[in-house]
């Protein structure tokens, strides 16, 4: 396992992850940093922070987004630090831009995407996402991060993570190999029984940057608070497939690990 000296992680923090299948860390990017990123998303949604009225809908979502804060931000030294400890040093490909981002606002509509689900890595060209995959090696994806650019407080629809629930995930994939699991197929059977998983909230300052495992259960939530909720759910993407000659990553001791098998 990375030593927490070398990557900027404890080795507390990387047992958490492991077992818990997340890690938050604060102040991951400036808030000044946080502040330009809104700015730009207040622009491309044509509304303002100072006219709350105009605010009509639950949620907006914005695509990728590659200007120099959004870069910025998903590359600090303490993330690329954090990414070698939970990915595999070397192993992933330095984010050039964030997205999407469902930008939430305060309203009492339902904003008709609060089912709980897992972020699929491939079979993405096809246009029903349910029919999106996964396998138990995590192809396409080598962690999924949620990048707060606001403060996310509990009433801000903070995203709700089931903790461990990438064990069970996990389980369910092993045996379908390469070919793995589609989303809809993961729902079918309630995630593997996530339902008994405790939640969590994706709470913090603007700037706070939660790094999940790939099999993470998570989902959206109405906005109940003041003021719009801006983060970003981008996966980092690996260099290349498992390679089973390298050292496990904390990313695949988690995978070993709730498949009884040895890391």
């Amino acid at each position: 396992m990375p030593k927490s000296s070398q990557y900027g992680l404890s080795e507390a923090q990387v047992d958490k992850f492991i077992d818990h299948g997340y890690v938050a860390l604060e102040g991951a990017f400036s808030s000044s940093v946080a502040r330009a990123c809104r700015d730009i998303m207040w622009t491309a949604m044509g509304l303002s922070p100072d006219r709350p009225e105009e605010w009509r809908q639950p949620v907006i979502r914005l695509g990728f987004m590659t200007q120099q804060p959004f870069v910025e931000a998903a590359n600090t030294s303490r993330l690329h630090a954090a990414y070698d400890a939970l990915a595999g040093e070397g192993r992933w490909i330095p984010p050039q831009g964030l997205g999407t981002f469902p930008v939430r606002f305060p309203s009492h509509d339902d904003p008709g995407d609060t089912g709980w689900h897992v972020d699929m890595s491939f079979g993405t060209d096809n246009p029903d996402f349910m029919q999106w995959r996964s396998n138990v090696t995590s192809t396409g994806r080598a962690l999924l991060m949620l990048f707060l650019f606001s403060d996310v407080g509990p009433d801000d629809a903070p995203t709700r993570i089931r903790v461990g629930s990438h064990h069970m995930i996990a389980r369910r994939l092993l045996p379908r190999g390469p070919e793995g699991m589609t989303l809809q197929e993961l729902a079918q059977d309630g995630f593997g029984g996530a339902e008994t998983c405790d939640e969590v909230l994706a709470t913090g300052r603007a700037g706070t940057v939660f790094l999940c495992h790939p099999f993470i259960v998570h989902t959206a939530q109405p906005h109940r608070g003041t003021q719009p909720r801006f983060m970003a759910q981008p996966p980092l993407l690996p260099k290349g497939e498992f390679d089973p000659s390298l050292p496990p990553s904390p990313v695949q001791i988690a995978i070993r690990k709730a498949c009884g098998l040895k890391f």
